[in-house]
């Protein structure tokens, strides 16, 4: 939002002789309130009798607030920009206008703030249009199953726990585990794929901020990417609006019968804002001191991702919203809260993190409950009972350390479910394709692994990664042929 955006609604002689612009010229005064306080990112303002939840308040200094409490006597409003001018006493303006976002094609590889304002130091891009940021989510009527994959570009979720377009799958684990790496590898992993991603940051440190936007700019992913920032040092009002800006402008792009990915980092963060600025405007507080409706606040958020039919474009949202735990506690409010929202959860575990599986993501307690519908045939077929498998292993595993002796066909399977592991391992910002995927799972289930060494597993994926640059093979390709291919690959990677 430009600078002359902002500007208080004078008398219609003062606004035309400021030469404000058409969309200032719609503002009307229609009544006039009076702040009685400001502070902390919140003002309270008496007067204003026709105002409601959700209004665009403007201020005569040029500041601007959102409606977010009535009380009999008073209004509580959340400051999405703020002067230094802004004091008690200071008129306030009714404004005619919705909370919108620019959006358009123009934003691709550019750094914005929740309002639309540039935050890279370039020129304003010109937009093809606004969107409201408060939308209701698409009518049954006008979705479709989810059918199509997106790939991850990560091994363990591509095969063992698949996500799909118009998907929404949690990232849920504690700080320091690879939440980020993994939405991360994801948004790299849609190059060249058709894929418009939204990644929004919320509340974090500039220096996280800073290596995220490098992250994607060294990885050539602005291309596609439009990044959102509201970070720590920002308004509470603007960190609560960021995702649904994120998500406005995801669905101007789905609505166009584009496929979207947005990342929303984090929802943790988000909830604590709400929290904050609820209690600070003397909402009842709930459980854990959360306002009563933050479920709400989530739901209409994430219901908004979809996969929509033909007769709607086609177009889809896939959301990857990530949540924090603290001490691995699944069970606390916000993840209970956001699991029970979602179609599934990437669950990250501190004990596998420490024992050097990266990406560390306990299979237990992860699933996907619709991606396996939309997952590629071949390598779904593939796939097949290999979680199961997984889950035995684990569980044999865990038996023998009492020291139990097994018979052979038990140490044999224990033996493949160590090789699988390892086969699972991926080092972050590394995403693979989906003919890696299936050439690895054909590999693995061809018995092509059963007499590898732990320590040459590297290497064999390494030359199955360059042997795919190479070869004709495609995912029709029949199971002989990719065989055989392999097992030219291994050979050159010397004795197993």
């Amino acid at each position: 939002m430009s600078q002359n955006e902002i500007n208080p609604p004078l008398s219609l002689l003062d606004q035309q002789a400021q030469g404000l612009n058409a969309y200032e010229l719609a503002v009307r005064v229609i009544e006039q309130g009076t702040v009685v306080s400001v502070g902390d990112g919140i003002s309270w303002i008496k007067g204003l009798p026709s105002a409601a939840i959700e209004d665009i308040l403007v201020f005569a200094d040029g500041s601007r607030g959102m409606v977010f409490d009535l009380n009999r006597d008073r209004i509580g409003v959340i400051l999405l920009y703020e002067t230094e001018h802004l004091t008690a006493g200071t008129p306030v303006y009714l404004s005619e206008h919705a909370l919108s976002i620019p959006v358009g094609d123009a934003f691709l590889g550019r750094v914005i703030d929740p309002l639309g304002a540039v935050l890279d130091g370039l020129s304003l891009p010109n937009p093809s249009g606004r969107e409201n940021l408060e939308k209701n989510s698409p009518a049954i009527i006008e979705r479709d199953f989810v059918h199509k994959p997106l790939y991850t570009g990560i091994k363990i979720i591509d095969t063992l726990i698949p996500i799909g377009k118009g998907q929404r799958q949690l990232i849920v684990g504690d700080e320091g585990l690879g939440r980020t790496s993994i939405a991360l590898d994801t948004v790299l992993n849609q190059k060249d794929k058709n894929v418009l991603c939204i990644y929004v940051l919320i509340g974090q440190k500039r220096s996280a901020v800073v290596a995220t936007l490098e992250t994607l700019k060294k990885q050539g992913a602005m291309d596609y990417t439009v990044c959102i920032v509201a970070e720590a040092s920002a308004l509470p009002g603007l960190q609560y609006i960021a995702p649904f800006a994120g998500c406005a402008l995801a669905e101007y792009w789905m609505a166009q019968g584009k496929d979207t990915l947005i990342v929303y980092d984090d929802l943790s963060t988000h909830a604590r804002t709400y929290r904050e600025l609820s209690l600070l405007l003397r909402r009842p507080p709930g459980r854990e001191a959360y306002p009563g409706d933050i479920f709400f606040v989530h739901s209409r958020l994430l219901e908004r991702s979809t996969c929509l039919n033909a007769e709607h474009g086609g177009g889809s949202m896939s959301a990857l919203p990530i949540i924090e735990t603290k001490q691995g506690e699944i069970a606390a409010y916000i993840p209970t809260n956001l699991i029970s929202i979602t179609d599934g959860q990437i669950y990250l575990d501190n004990d596998l993190f420490v024992s050097g599986f990266r990406p560390a993501i306990d299979i237990t307690r992860s699933v996907s409950r619709i991606g396996g519908k939309a997952q590629d045939s071949r390598i779904r077929d593939q796939a097949g009972q290999m979680k199961l498998d997984y889950l035995q292993f684990l569980e044999l595993e865990a038996f023998t350390r009492f020291g139990q002796r097994l018979e052979a066909s038990m140490e044999l399977r224990i033996k493949r479910g160590k090789v699988l592991r390892e086969i699972l391992k991926q080092e972050r910002l590394a995403p693979q394709s989906n003919l890696f995927q299936l050439a690895w799972l054909i590999a693995f289930n061809g018995g092509l692994f059963d007499e590898a060494n732990p320590s040459k597993i590297p290497l064999l994926l390494q030359r199955i990664e360059t042997g795919i640059k190479t070869t004709a093979l495609t995912l029709a390709s029949p199971t002989e042929q990719w065989l055989l291919s392999l097992s030219d690959w291994f050979k050159a990677a010397g004795d197993l």
